[in-house]
């Protein structure tokens, strides 16, 4: 009798070994599998926001192309070379213009654009094409540029001219930004004078 139990006694006791054994071994896994789910998770999150990062920082792309939204300001030679206030508001002519603009590299692109300062006149007052060389400054958001080219005006006097200017783009988005440039202008017909362009540029 008493063998039988102790013959029990060892059988219960073994088979709570054996389980508790089991036991700790699945905890064990479900821990390493969850640490591992974990890190996986982590690192792709991790992953996800180093891309954001990495879209949200790059501002100035190559093979982008951007349409700008302006207006402009027009002064003529007399009022560049005798500058002051009263000048300056009774023979500044406004306008609002479009261009475009694609960049092949992140640095170097070709642009062209319309504007229109007189409604009594053409539809279009000048049309131009121009080489744009940009630099970005780090991920600043910001990036000065140079530009050159020429074109064809229609209103008053219709003439040939090239053009020459620099500015400076602020970028609040990879997509959006604001630009706001000058160029001076050179007529083969009348004297030369100077445009102002402010607006918005949006790339693709």
């Amino acid at each position: 009798m008493k063998s039988n139990y102790s013959f029990a006694l060892v059988l219960v006791a073994g088979t709570w070994l054996i389980a508790s054994t089991s036991l700790h071994a699945a905890d064990t896994n479900n821990a390493t599998g969850s640490s591992s789910t974990t890190s996986a998770a982590e690192m792709e999150t991790l992953n996800n926001k180093q891309g954001m990062c990495y879209e949200q920082t790059n501002y100035y792309r190559a093979n982008a192309l951007a349409v700008d939204a302006f207006g402009t300001a027009s002064i003529g030679n007399y009022t560049i070379n005798h500058p002051s206030n009263a000048r300056v508001r009774q023979n500044t002519e406004f306008g609002v213009g479009a261009g475009l603009n694609y960049f092949a590299t992140r640095n170097f692109g070709i642009g062209a654009e319309a504007y229109s300062e007189n409604t009594s006149g053409p539809f279009i007052d000048s049309v131009s094409a121009n080489l744009l060389l940009r630099l970005p400054l780090g991920q600043s958001g910001f990036a000065p540029y140079a530009y050159g080219g020429g074109g064809h005006q229609f209103d008053m006097v219709q003439a040939w001219f090239a053009q020459a200017g620099a500015g400076l783009e602020y970028r609040f988005c990879p997509h959006v930004g604001l630009f706001l440039d000058a160029r001076w202008v050179l007529p083969n017909e009348t004297r030369y004078y100077g445009v102002a362009r402010a607006g918005l540029r949006f790339a693709f």
